[in-house]
């Protein structure tokens, strides 16, 4: 992966280390040498993400909450780097319990931010999302055009950006948010009411159960597999482009796909591993409160200033995730 060698023997703490994303990279970095801390405190991450890790040199656990400064602090000290991974998910879980939500994704990352700042970490890379877009119709969505936000979930993310940005003119902590859109791949947690989409039919078709889609499933999102999402990491902390610091980039792909379509290639290619599951049946049910109708990134910024050219299209990234979810499910 390109730049990766620059962080050799660099120490890396990535909160949220144990979740889908956050195990993906401290995966990614400990096999290049880098000295990875992870931080995690199990709420939706999973020790299992990370067993093989724990017996390796270069990485380190430390189980803590972001929500206590005195844990942030620790894990902070003696970092190069933070990719701030952790936050509790879900437009749905914010609309139940907007005040957890909140207490997780913006009180825990102004812990995190003043954390990096007191302990003198050079840049901090953040998981943003493209829930900021909010009820903004224009398509495909460029970095400096967003409407109100549409759910709790949303807001959080958005304040995320509006405190990263003040925390490079105050206090001159270079900071990059990548505005996530419905990443997927290995290691993404099919169970649970607040599951994202992919891993849960893949785990309904390959029980021959109907997964059911919210509305008549018109609905399109930007689908990007999670090396693309690495990648976008990687070029974040290691870019010496200074125009590239204290920016907000879409980490997608530039591509869209339709719910409907989603599921049926997904059946398909479940199909191709047991011919059942091309005969499972799928369902609608009612739109779901805060969604987001339609979803599609410029990747313009992200390739003009970073360098970054996703790896995987949506339907190679699938048949990736189908393959890992078939041998390890």
């Amino acid at each position: 992966m390109k730049n990766i060698d620059h962080l050799k023997n660099k120490k890396v703490l990535v909160t949220g280390g144990a979740g889908f994303i956050g195990s993906n990279l401290c995966e990614l970095l400990v096999e290049n040498q880098v000295k990875v801390t992870c931080l995690d405190n199990f709420a939706t991450g999973h020790r299992h993400n990370i067993e093989y890790l724990l017996s390796q040199e270069n990485f380190q656990l430390i189980e803590g909450d972001i929500r206590d400064l005195k844990t942030c602090q620790k894990a902070c000290q003696d970092q190069d780097f933070v990719l701030h991974q952790a936050a509790l998910g879900s437009v749905p879980r914010s609309i139940q319990d907007p005040i957890t939500s909140n207490e997780v994704n913006v009180s825990g990352f102004l812990n995190m931010l003043v954390a990096a700042r007191d302990q003198g970490v050079q840049r901090f890379v953040y998981a943003a999302s493209s829930s900021t877009y909010g009820d903004s119709k224009s398509l495909p969505k460029i970095e400096d055009k967003i409407g109100k936000p549409l759910s709790p979930y949303a807001i959080t993310k958005y304040v995320n950006e509006l405190y990263a940005d003040i925390f490079k003119k105050t206090y001159d902590l270079d900071c990059v948010g990548l505005r996530y859109f419905n990443v997927f791949g290995r290691k993404q947690d099919p169970n649970g009411a607040y599951a994202a989409v992919i891993p849960k039919f893949v785990k309904q078709l390959m029980s021959y159960e109907s997964p059911t889609i919210n509305g008549d499933g018109t609905y399109s999102r930007d689908f990007t597999y999670i090396d693309n999402v690495l990648q976008m990491n990687v070029l974040a902390i290691t870019t010496d482009n200074k125009e590239a610091l204290n920016e907000v980039y879409n980490t997608a792909v530039g591509d869209r796909t339709t719910i409907k379509g989603m599921t049926k290639l997904l059946r398909d290619v479940l199909g191709e591993y047991d011919a059942k599951i091309k005969e499972v049946e799928i369902k609608h049910g009612p739109v779901r409160q805060g969604d987001v109708p339609h979803s599609l990134a410029s990747v313009d910024k992200a390739n003009n200033l970073l360098g970054y050219h996703p790896t995987y299209k949506f339907e190679e990234g699938l048949k990736e995730a189908v393959k890992w979810y078939w041998e390890n499910l």
